[in-house]
């Protein structure tokens, strides 16, 4: 497994039981760069570390801020929204240059029904 799968592979595990995720904001907004493919895709962070670890490392998200989110608001209002936008979604992005897996909304939320427990 790929360093880019083991970290998106994590996020899922690692929000499951807490419920919350982590996103990076400055005063113009949220960040969503342009990847190799030139698709734009918005990052997200499984922990507050993850996130701090990327804005004090990677000059690009040196002034941003983190901004904690609860996992049913972004599954219920982020996500439609960027679907909307025609953005993916980029999951524990890591490294120098704050690089790592981009997924698009459906096959986040196949992964996220596929993470949470079954009903009894």
């Amino acid at each position: 497994m790929s360093q880019s799968a083991a970290q998106a592979a994590a996020f899922f595990t690692e929000i499951s039981p807490t419920g919350r995720l982590w996103t990076v904001r400055d005063s113009g907004g949220y960040p969503a760069p342009m990847n190799s493919q030139g698709q734009r895709a918005q990052p997200f962070w499984s922990s507050e570390a993850r996130v701090r670890r990327i804005i004090k490392r990677v000059p690009a998200y040196s002034g941003f801020d983190p901004e904690e989110l609860d996992l049913a608001t972004w599954t219920e209002r982020w996500l439609p929204g960027l679907r909307q936008n025609g953005l993916l979604i980029g999951l524990n992005w890591t490294g120098a240059r704050a690089v790592g897996y981009d997924f698009t909304v459906p096959e986040v939320i196949a992964r996220l029904e596929g993470t949470r427990a079954p009903s009894p």
